[in-house]
């Protein structure tokens, strides 16, 4: 009878780890981010190859929520430069892949004065394109301008201590 020797470093699961391809720097500036949510998006296939060329803004881009779908708007992926013929509209809607309970949580939370959903990233994580989208609130320009207070003196803190 042979016996053979049990190896665990065969047995665990390398998961694929997650690459940013887009952010939208704007956004914590601009909004108080509230929560947070994953999605995945329906793609056709040059926009997921324009996608893993990083060939993609969400600077405009939004969440707009009916009762039944989520679908980002107006993100620009840019067309795919082999896809010829087959190439798709860059700013088209996206439906976004979402559970039925998450987009009616959603739907409630955006029927609240002054609250808007925005894409925050977008990444390819185990080989799927995904956008991290948050419910937000617009801030005032008070608001604003503490934060670059904030930030202002922050910097001026880590001068101090690099010079120290």
């Amino acid at each position: 009878m042979l016996a053979f020797a049990f190896q665990p470093e065969h047995d665990k699961i390398f998961p694929m780890e997650e690459k940013t391809v887009a952010r939208n720097r704007k956004a914590k500036f601009e909004f108080f981010i509230l929560e947070t949510l994953e999605a995945g998006i329906s793609l056709v296939g040059s926009e997921i190859k324009s996608i893993r060329a990083s060939q993609v803004s969400l600077e405009e881009a939004y969440i707009k929520v009916d009762g039944h779908e989520a679908w980002l708007m107006d993100a620009h992926i840019a067309p795919y430069v082999l896809a010829n013929r087959f190439n798709h509209e860059p700013r088209r809607n996206r439906r976004l892949l979402l559970h039925k309970k998450e987009i009616l949580e959603l739907w409630n939370e955006v029927r609240q004065k002054g609250v808007t959903i925005i894409p925050v990233r977008l990444y390819i994580k185990d080989g799927r394109a995904k956008v991290e989208i948050a419910v937000a609130k617009g801030k005032k320009l008070y608001d604003k301008r503490a934060d670059i207070a904030k930030k202002d003196i922050q910097r001026e803190m880590e001068r101090k201590l690099k010079d120290y």
